[in-house]
């Protein structure tokens, strides 16, 4: 799993230095920004498809951290300007991969050992146009944080989009995007989609959330409030606050329909030493 881990955290680095630079730069936008990056790396064909979603507040902080400034443009950034710089980054550091032989050329790579077939790998992909998606600013809190939701711990493929499977072949529905996002079914054989499905096992340990420029952990404490203040927004409620309406339960009993408040929350050594009853 060497090959993914180096892949994807050059995934991370290229998008998170474009963003910040392009960012940082006054022809676009003179600012400190902070962003969500989440990797995500499958299609909905669960052919492998690595690729990050970016979470980012629509402005950031000037230099000298006096004043929040707002993006000149619909989408936040350039995307032609991003696009170009990521291509830039992200194969400046597959060279340096390379180079250090921090890639292991095998199997349908093995070409690429000879340093002339990676040169010319290379070439290709400064030729070849690179795609930066943007999308205009959530609704608002609430929206932000159903989009992270759709992202942050899915799997691969959601139980719903399985349809049938006969004991040698599984059939599930997708999303054809290539072609106005049209309902499809495929039907692999069983050891075919198991081949797909494992391609999205990330290395042990990989961390695929990360934070970055004012969100990041070291700058948030500091910097947050900072971005607050020039947004001219209320401070967050104490913690005391937040854990007593955290109590307060949406659950409704199913007998009165009143609300059902939360007394007590077992550990898990306590939950382990728990016996239960089943009335079936």
């Amino acid at each position: 799993m060497d090959n993914p881990r180096r892949f994807y955290d050059l995934l991370f680095r290229a998008s998170t230095q474009t963003l910040l630079e392009v960012a940082a730069d006054p022809k676009h936008l003179g600012a400190e920004i902070g962003l969500i990056s989440i990797l995500h790396t499958w299609g909905q064909n669960l052919l492998l498809h690595p690729h990050v979603h970016c979470a980012i507040p629509a402005g950031g902080l000037s230099p000298d951290h006096s004043r929040w400034v707002r993006p000149p443009y619909p989408f936040f950034l350039p995307v032609k300007v991003l696009s170009r710089v990521f291509r830039g980054k992200f194969c400046a550091g597959l060279k340096c991969l390379y180079q250090r032989k921090r890639i292991r050329c095998a199997g349908p790579t093995s070409a690429l050992a000879d340093p002339k077939q990676f040169r010319r790998l290379l070439r290709r992909l400064h030729r070849q146009d690179w795609v930066v998606y943007a999308k205009p600013a959530f609704g608002g809190p609430l929206q932000v944080l159903r989009y992270l939701g759709r992202y942050t711990h899915r799997v691969a493929i959601s139980n719903h989009r399985l349809l049938t499977f006969d004991g040698e072949r599984v059939t599930f529905r997708w999303k054809d995007y290539a072609h106005g996002a049209k309902q499809r079914k495929m039907r692999l054989s069983a050891t075919e989609f198991l081949r797909r499905f494992f391609l999205q096992v990330l290395p042990k340990g990989f961390v695929r959330i990360r934070h970055f420029g004012f969100l990041a952990n070291r700058f948030r404490a500091s910097q947050l409030p900072l971005c607050r203040q020039a947004l001219a927004m209320r401070a967050p409620e104490p913690a005391k606050a937040q854990s007593a309406a955290a109590t307060c339960s949406t659950w409704h009993c199913p007998r009165c329909g009143g609300p059902m408040a939360v007394t007590h929350r077992l550990t898990a050594a306590e939950l382990s030493r728990c016996s239960y009853f089943d009335s079936s």
